[in-house]
């Protein structure tokens, strides 16, 4: 589950929730030929949701083949996020060796994989959390410095860690109460990219009031899969780096599928950290 599923559920945006999941193909359709009943399958259904189920009906060309070395929470936990993550740091803002990114929920599924991919491509990671016992989380996934911050209480210390100059990149998927101070620890030419409107109301800004020539970007994680082939490339890469233990997937926690209604109180209330799972 993402916490993306709470603003479906709120927003009545779907009946049934669920972006992604993984299981074993009980039947194909007509045409259907990459896939065959008994191959393990992980899936994306961003834009039709639906996944919280005990079956579910798919297009073929949403979903990908699972690697026998990736086991079945692993690969449910990595699609979304993962290539959430990889969208923002290799396409939004490719990072660079050196570049300082502020990495916001950086206890978060989201915010862990951000983390380490930054650190991958030789950057250095802020990392902002809400609570003091997710810093071990933010610290093992890499990040460089953990910060214990809510609203804009971090802005001070970020110009202090980077001698006054701001960070590279942001990455915000707080919601509209951090995106002015978002804005404010940034560098010239810096990068803001934000990917929370439906946590709360989407922020406006006039064009000449961006500070430092700054850009900003709305990622959206369709624009980096536009196509099957897309989707399996980059899911393909992203099963290797877990083979290889260069990104390593943190399940925070387990539900049974009947509880997901309690899953989502518990990440509403900002407590959990990682990777949640609702287990049919």
């Amino acid at each position: 589950m993402n916490f993306f599923d709470t603003a479906i559920r709120s927003q009545a945006v779907a009946e049934v929730p669920g972006a992604e999941g993984v299981g074993v193909v009980a039947q194909t359709g007509e045409g259907v030929h990459d896939f065959a009943p008994g191959d393990r399958v992980a899936w994306l259904t961003i834009n039709t949701h639906g996944s919280y189920a005990e079956q579910i009906v798919l297009p073929a060309n949403g979903a990908v083949p699972v690697p026998d070395a990736i086991d079945d929470e692993t690969a449910a936990a990595l699609l979304l996020q993962g290539l959430t993550a990889d969208h923002f740091a290799t396409a939004s803002h490719p990072v660079r060796p050196g570049a300082v990114a502020l990495v916001h929920a950086a206890a978060g599924g989201v915010g862990m994989m951000l983390t380490q991919i930054v650190k991958a491509r030789g950057g250095t990671v802020i990392g902002l959390v809400s609570r003091p016992e997710k810093v071990k989380w933010a610290t093992d996934a890499g990040a460089d410095h953990v910060l214990v911050s809510t609203g804009d209480a971090f802005v001070g210390p970020v110009r202090e860690l980077t001698g006054g100059e701001g960070v590279h990149v942001v990455f915000d998927g707080a919601g509209a109460s951090t995106f002015a101070a978002s804005l404010q620890v940034l560098r010239t030419h810096g990068t803001m990219v934000f990917y929370g409107p439906l946590i709360g109301d989407v922020p406006t800004i006039a064009m000449n009031d961006i500070p430092r020539s700054t850009r900003l970007t709305y990622g959206v994680t369709e624009d980096h899969i536009r196509t099957p082939e897309e989707l399996r490339a980059r899911t393909a890469e992203l099963f290797t780096l877990a083979e290889k233990g260069e990104l390593v997937v943190r399940i925070g926690g387990r539900y049974p599928l009947a509880e997901a209604a309690k899953a989502h109180a518990d990440i509403e209330s900002r407590t959990t950290t990682g990777k949640l799972l609702l287990i049919p």
